[in-house]
């Protein structure tokens, strides 16, 4: 048994002893009028947050002590997502026209404009990276077909992609920039994102599948999906006007999104954000609270009744974050 496949092992089965164990969520940071839905955990020291008013936030202690910044010329701009690569790089979404993304290599004290779009109708919602150099950026749909941009470079450069190649979206159908997890990539080329409001749907490359969860209206409709493996995922939303309705709120697939099924006990109300944890072990939060699964998405568990935007695990560690409105940054704890 070679040493990284008896690390992956290891691995497992801490992940295993930590939900036989009992959680819950240290609060961090809170307090400010800052909306928070950028959160990027490289490791399980190396936290980069951004949010509303041109905030962005570090930390490299596991959140215990935090560099605050409000970004030069872009005092106004809402960053709803960010990217860090390490301590020193990342690299922000700015959502409404004009659009931008931002990046910085030195811990956040200069930023460089590396995208802007001056589209009226231009609203950008998430972005992801499968590595560090290859990301996308998607954004809701521009003439009837959803915006699309890539990068190879490390977010160094954008190109748009030509109307040929983008997908349809119905009428009605938008996407959410509540936590930057409505897009996900699993290979350099491959992807899934999940749209809402009068239309759910999931996009993969070369298809448009209708989603199961609740829409019909511009609150419902998907707004985070996370993925296992190219089979495996769990796509959750609701209707964040009635932030505890339980309906058709949370969705699992084992087929690459051909099918989907409902959980026997769902999360608690509307949650904006899912992550993937390891194993069988997947967390969800939304404004009223965060749910937690052991068992790939079947029974959740409504382990604080905290509200936040988006959670996320460390890329290079275990630690789990969270970020929301009023400045709230919170830790996963385990008892």
């Amino acid at each position: 048994m070679s040493f990284k496949t008896k690390h992956l092992l290891l691995l497992i089965g801490c992940i295993g002893s930590f939900f036989a164990r009992s959680q819950s969520i240290q609060i961090l940071s809170a307090g400010t009028k800052t909306s928070i839905r950028g959160l990027s955990v490289v490791d399980d020291q190396t936290i980069w947050v951004s949010g509303s008013a041109g905030t962005v936030g570090r930390s490299t202690d596991g959140g215990q002590n935090w560099q605050w910044m409000n970004v030069k010329g872009y005092e106004k701009t809402d960053f709803r997502d960010i990217e860090a690569f390490d301590a020193q790089t990342a690299v922000i979404m700015g959502i409404a026209s004009p659009a931008y993304m931002l990046k910085t290599s030195d811990g956040g004290q200069n930023w460089q404009r590396v995208y802007e779009n001056r589209d009226t109708s231009m609203f950008m919602d998430a972005m992801d990276f499968f590595d560090a150099k290859n990301g996308m950026v998607i954004g809701d749909p521009l003439q009837g077909r959803v915006f699309i941009a890539k990068t190879q470079d490390g977010g160094n450069t954008w190109q748009n992609l030509p109307k040929s190649e983008l997908p349809t979206a119905a009428s009605g159908e938008a996407f959410f920039a509540s936590s930057g997890t409505n897009i996900r990539m699993y290979s350099k080329t491959g992807f899934v994102f999940a749209s809402g409001g009068k239309k759910a749907s999931l996009f993969m490359p070369g298809s448009k599948r209708d989603l199961p969860l609740i829409q019909g209206k511009e609150t419902t409709g998907a707004n985070s999906i996370a993925i296992k493996n190219k089979k495996t995922m769990i796509v959750v939303g609701g209707d964040f006007m009635t932030k505890d309705s339980t309906s058709k709120n949370c969705y699992l697939s084992t087929n690459g999104g051909k099918t989907f099924r409902a959980p026997q006990v769902g999360p608690h109300g509307y949650r904006s954000c899912v992550e993937y944890l390891g194993g069988k072990n997947w967390i969800a939060c939304g404004l009223n609270g965060v749910d937690l699964t052991s068992d790939e998405g079947k029974n959740w568990t409504w382990i604080s009744k905290e509200g936040f935007h988006v959670c996320r695990k460390a890329k290079n560690g275990t630690a789990v974050y969270f970020a929301g409105g009023g400045g709230r940054i919170g830790k996963l704890i385990v008892n």
